[in-house]
C-alpha cells in the first residue's frame, strides 16, 4: 500500500484526446520566428514514459563496451555537424557565430568522451577485503528513466552532463530543452539514431511546466537532472517529493573573483572580462563581480574597461561580432535594471553610451559595462544579473576577500589570481563554494565534481562522483559453505 501522500502515482490521460499545441521560438537577432514545435500531450508524455521504462529494462543488460561505442558514435555524429549545430544555435540564443561552434566541438566532446572513458572504473563492482568462507561484492545497478532539464544558455553542455553519463550506467533518457533551443533535441535524437541506439533508450519532448511536474512526480521517473533557476529547482523538488525520485540541481550563480597584488596582471585581467562577458555574461559560472586587493585596483580598472571596449556588439551572424544579444528583452530589462540600481546607490558606470552604438534599449541588444563604487547594498553585487555586466571593488587583503566572496546566496564557482598556489589552496578553504579556480574561470572540467553549494544546487555531475547518483548500489553477500 502507498503511504506517501500524493505518490508515487502514474501521468493520468484526461488530456489524451486534446489538440496538439503548437508554439514558436523566437530568434532575439531579429525577432522572427526561427523554428516551430508541438507541446506533447499527456498522452504523448505516457507514451514516453511506458517506452523508456520498457527500452531501459532491455538496455541495462547491454554490455558497457556496446553502450560506449554507441555513444562514441553519436558524439562523433554531433560533432562531424557542429558547424550546422552552431548556425541553428546562434539563430535560436543569440551567441555570436565565431564562438557557437566552440560549445560542441570543445566543451560538448570532450565531456561526452570523458564519461566514456571512465564508465568502466566507475561502474566497476566493488570489492571488500576478502573475508573466509564468503564471496561478497557491491555492483552498481542502472535506476532506470532520466529526465533531463537543459536550459537555452549551454543546452549541449549542460545536457551532455547527465545523457552520456546516464546513458553509459545503462539508464534509459528524457530530454527536454529550453523551449528557447529546441533543436538541440532533436539533434541528439539524429546522432543517436545514427549510431544505432535501440528505440525507447533516448527520446525527447517539449511540455509545459504542470505536465513537467507531473512526470516528475511519476514513479516511471527515477532521476531528474535540471540545471535552471532557483525558483525552477524548487518546483521540481516539491515535485520529486511526491514519489522520492532523485535529483541533481545546478541552479543560480554570482561567481566571484578575487585578485592579489602579486597576480600577472595582464593575463589576469584578459581572462576576468571574457570570464564575465563571454555569451553576453548569460552563463550560471559566469564572473559576476570581482574584488582586488587595493593595491593594485586603479590599474586593474584601468585595464579591465580598455579590454572590455575592445568587444564588438552586433549581428551575431557576422564574423566580427564578439557579443551578441541577450536571448529576450525582458533578460536584458533586469541587467539594465540592476545598472540602474547600482548607478542611483552611487556606482560609476564606466563605458559611456556613445562606445556601444549598437546598445539599443528596448531591445535584447546591450552593451557590457563595469561598475565602481559598489557595495553589497546593490543587486549587481547580490543578485543573479545573467548578463554582461560586472562590479569591481577594492578590498584591503585575504580576510576581507573571504568575507565578501561567501556574503551570498550562491555557491557556484569562485576564483583567485596569484602567483602563489599554498596561499590559493589556503583561502579556497575558506569559501562556500562548488569549485575554486585559480588562475582561470567560468571553465568546467569534466574530471572533477562539478556540484554548487546554498542556493547554487545541489548533487553532483561529472568526474566518477557523477555515476554515483545515476547509479543504486546492490549488495551481493554468499555465504559458500552451510
Amino acid at each position: 500500500m502507498n503511504t506517501c501522500p500524493g505518490g508515487p502515482w502514474r501521468l493520468s490521460l484526461n488530456a489524451g484526446l486534446m489538440k496538439k499545441t503548437v508554439r514558436q521560438t523566437i530568434s532575439p537577432i531579429d525577432g522572427s520566428v526561427y523554428t516551430e514545435f508541438e507541446i506533447a500531450s499527456a498522452s504523448d508524455i505516457d507514451a514516453a514514459l511506458e517506452r523508456a521504462a520498457r527500452a531501459q529494462q532491455r538496455w541495462k543488460h547491454t554490455s558497457i563496451g556496446e553502450r560506449a561505442a554507441i555513444c562514441r558514435r553519436a558524439v562523433d555524429s554531433m560533432v562531424a555537424r557542429a558547424d550546422q549545430l552552431a548556425l541553428e544555435l546562434t539563430w535560436q540564443m543569440g551567441r555570436p557565430i565565431v564562438h557557437s561552434p566552440l560549445e560542441i566541438r570543445r566543451g560538448f566532446a570532450e565531456r561526452a568522451q570523458y564519461m566514456i572513458d571512465i564508465a568502466d572504473q566507475a561502474l566497476a563492482e566493488i570489492q571488500p577485503d576478502a573475508k573466509p568462507g564468503f564471496r561478497r561484492f557491491i555492483r552498481r545497478e542502472a535506476i532506470g528513466a532520466v529526465l533531463v532539464l537543459a536550459p537555452w544558455n549551454y543546452p549541449y553542455l549542460a545536457s551532455v552532463n547527465a545523457v552520456i553519463p546516464a546513458l553509459m550506467a545503462g539508464n534509459s533518457v528524457i530530454l527536454k530543452v529550453s523551449q528557447q533551443t529546441p533543436l538541440v533535441a532533436t539533434r541528439y535524437a539524429e546522432g543517436f539514431a545514427e549510431a544505432g541506439l535501440p528505440d525507447g533508450v533516448f527520446q525527447y519532448l517539449q511540455a509545459d511546466h504542470d505536465d513537467v511536474s507531473a512526470m516528475i512526480a511519476d514513479r516511471r521517473t527515477a532521476f531528474v537532472a535540471f540545471t535552471g533557476s532557483v525558483e525552477g529547482g524548487c518546483a521540481v523538488q516539491r515535485a520529486a517529493a511526491r514519489q522520492f525520485a532523485a535529483t541533481n540541481l545546478e541552479l543560480g550563480g554570482k561567481d566571484p573573483a578575487y585578485v592579489r597584488p602579486d597576480a600577472p596582471l595582464a593575463a589576469t585581467v584578459a581572462n576576468l572580462v571574457d570570464g564575465a562577458f563571454f555569451n553576453a555574461g548569460q552563463s550560471c559560472c559566469a564572473v559576476e563581480r570581482i574584488y582586488v586587493h587595493r593595491d593594485i585596483y586603479d590599474r586593474f580598472v584601468d585595464g579591465f574597461v580598455a579590454v572590455t571596449r575592445e568587444y564588438r556588439l552586433g549581428n551575431p551572424l557576422q564574423i566580427e561580432t564578439t557579443l551578441g544579444p541577450m536571448v529576450r528583452t525582458s533578460a536584458a530589462d533586469l541587467v539594465r535594471a540592476h545598472i540602474a540600481d547600482a548607478v542611483a546607490k552611487g556606482a560609476r558606470a564606466l563605458i559611456g553610451p556613445s562606445e556601444f552604438p549598437e546598445d539599443r534599449p528596448g531591445t535584447p541588444y546591450l552593451a557590457p559595462q563595469v561598475l565602481a563604487g559598489v557595495d553589497h547594498r546593490m543587486q549587481v553585487m547580490t543578485e543573479e544579473t545573467f548578463g554582461p555586466v560586472v562590479g569591481l571593488m577594492p578590498v584591503a587583503g585575504d580576510d576581507a576577500a573571504v568575507e565578501l566572496m561567501n556574503d551570498s546566496r550562491y555557491g557556484l564557482t569562485a576564483s583567485i589570481w596569484t602567483s602563489d598556489a599554498e596561499a590559493a589552496i589556503r583561502i579556497g578553504d575558506r569559501i562556500d563554494t562548488g569549485t575554486w579556480f585559480m588562475n582561470r574561470c567560468d571553465y568546467l572540467d569534466p574530471a572533477l565534481a562539478w556540484t554548487g553549494v546554498k542556493d547554487s544546487g545541489r548533487g553532483c555531475s561529472l568526474s566518477r562522483l557523477g555515476y554515483e547518483a545515476l547509479t543504486r548500489p546492490k549488495s551481493f553477500h554468499m555465504k559458500l559453505e552451510l
